[in-house]
């Protein structure tokens, strides 16, 4: 175990805080930037949803090259390139400028939080690795709260360069105390890059990737769509929306601290229920969506799901190839991204054709296959073990 490994794993965790707050908090900007570069709404959303693709895209690429780095000098390097993009975000006049310095970092984005990963279950026994990687998705989890509503409020009450300021400042808190307080940390096993792409031809590893895919469009496709379901089924005001949508990112924060006990408690239980859970949710929230006191409780329950449901897509990837984690890792974000993306279309179409309240259907109908590829890793899983044991009696 590392010594002061509370301390190095409460560092990873704001150093994810910061990589997501640059990702995320740009959405309460968008009109804030829309104004002052002189841009159309959609042209800002390119701030957003170019940087998703982007990390999309770089997943499985950018943790595989950078694997064999020495990992305290590789997260310096991301966490640098990040100050570096904020600070010109700050005070650049120019959106072409504006959006190079979003897409640049972009492509580092999956290199920090793979290596954070890896490096907190490392760092601790491993039978305790998913309660430190729970650990870290806090982090996920406060950067898409908090990030949203503080950078609106800073840009709002003061100015835009003074939103950018903020992410600039817990990036480089980050920076800093990784750079005193994490000592140094040796890449991984040297594995080449021929033997990290091996871990493809595994089936459990395509179970995996395609579970994660339908478990994460199950919950993010309709969550996209969260604040207009409340505001037009459950007819809440705009600052109770956003009241709900707060308490829902506690509930997310919690989930993802208390997700490596349950996975501990019961990994089985945890990773099967977890679509079962939520259809279940879902059709509660179709039959009370219009009760706000109802929304309230599922709301909560639905937070909680949601941080358990993160930090187990990543461990069922990582399970089924723990001798690659990093690249697993990246492969853990594009396919959670490619469900989002995918779930999210559902889950548009479903509301243009038969209104806000449909969106549930979408999810639904992602939350159900999701139980065939969860299903079918656990069948591969055991083939897999069957198939080991027979070579080593051989």
């Amino acid at each position: 175990m590392m010594k002061g490994h509370r301390l190095f794993i409460f560092i990873l965790a704001v150093g994810v805080f910061g990589i997501l707050n640059t990702e995320m908090g740009v959405i309460g900007l968008l009109p804030y930037v829309s104004a002052y570069f002189g841009v159309s709404i959609s042209e800002a959303g390119a701030l957003v949803s170019l940087f998703a693709l982007i990390v999309a895209v770089s997943g499985p690429v950018m943790p595989l090259l950078m694997s064999r780095f020495e990992r305290k000098k590789a997260m310096l390097f991301v966490l640098a390139v990040f100050i570096a993009g904020n600070v010109i975000s700050a005070v650049t006049d120019s959106f072409a400028i504006l959006l190079a310095a979003r897409v640049i970092p972009a492509f580092f984005h999956p290199v920090y939080c793979a290596l954070a990963f890896s490096a907190a279950a490392e760092a601790v026994p491993q039978e305790y690795a998913p309660d430190a990687v729970g650990k870290v998705m806090v982090g996920v989890a406060a950067g898409m709260v908090l990030g949203v509503p503080v950078s609106n409020f800073l840009a709002d009450a003061v100015s835009l360069q003074a939103a950018f300021a903020f992410f600039t400042a817990v990036t480089a808190a980050a920076f800093f105390a990784t750079l005193f307080c994490i000592p140094s940390m040796p890449a991984g096993p040297k594995r080449t890059y021929g033997e990290q792409i091996g871990i493809l031809r595994r089936p459990a590893v395509w179970m995996s990737i395609f579970a994660i895919v339908f478990m994460n469009g199950a919950l993010f496709g309709v969550f996209t769509y969260l604040a207009e379901y409340l505001g037009v089924v459950t007819v809440l005001s705009g600052g109770a929306v956003s009241l709900f949508l707060f308490v829902y990112g506690l509930s997310n924060s919690a989930g993802s601290f208390l997700s490596g006990r349950l996975i501990r408690w019961n990994e089985g239980l945890t990773v099967q229920a977890f679509p079962w859970v939520l259809l279940a949710l879902y059709a509660l929230v179709w039959l009370g969506g219009a009760m706000a006191a109802v929304m309230a409780v599922l709301v909560v329950a639905w937070g909680f799901i949601g941080g358990v449901n993160a930090s187990t897509q990543q461990y069922i990837l990582t399970q089924a190839a723990p001798e690659a984690k990093e690249f697993a890792s990246g492969i853990f974000l594009t396919s959670a991204n490619a469900g989002t993306m995918a779930a999210s279309a559902l889950c548009g179409w479903c509301i243009a054709q038969w209104g806000t309240a449909a969106v549930l259907l979408g999810g639904a109908a992602f939350a159900a296959v999701s139980v065939v590829f969860l299903r079918l890793r656990s069948l591969a899983f055991h083939r897999s073990g069957k198939e080991e044991t027979i070579a080593q009696v051989s």
